[in-house]
């Protein structure tokens, strides 16, 4: 039978992000620019997709899912046979 005292620990454990780079110099953070500049960790071209060391899944279309959840949409350039030349 449960007497309803329970036990706990007073103590508040804090969340916290861990770094997954550990390049020297570091590899750009997911807030940078230049945050697809960082080494894959994992590479899944069949699937289409890689997840960045500094946490960002980046896909073949160059659409990426920040690790806070923020979506980039894709930016890829257009291919040559959509380039329009002026006369």
């Amino acid at each position: 039978m449960h007497n309803g005292n329970r036990r706990t620990d007073a103590t508040t454990r804090r969340k916290t992000t861990p770094t997954m780079c550990q390049h020297q110099p570091p590899c750009p953070t997911a807030d940078s620019a230049d945050r697809e500049a960082a080494q894959a960790v994992v590479h899944h071209p069949e699937q289409g997709w890689s997840l960045l060391c500094n946490g960002v899944l980046l896909f073949e279309d160059t659409g990426e899912l920040l690790p806070d959840g923020r979506i980039i949409a894709p930016h890829k350039p257009l291919g040559t046979r959509h380039v329009i030349t002026a006369a």
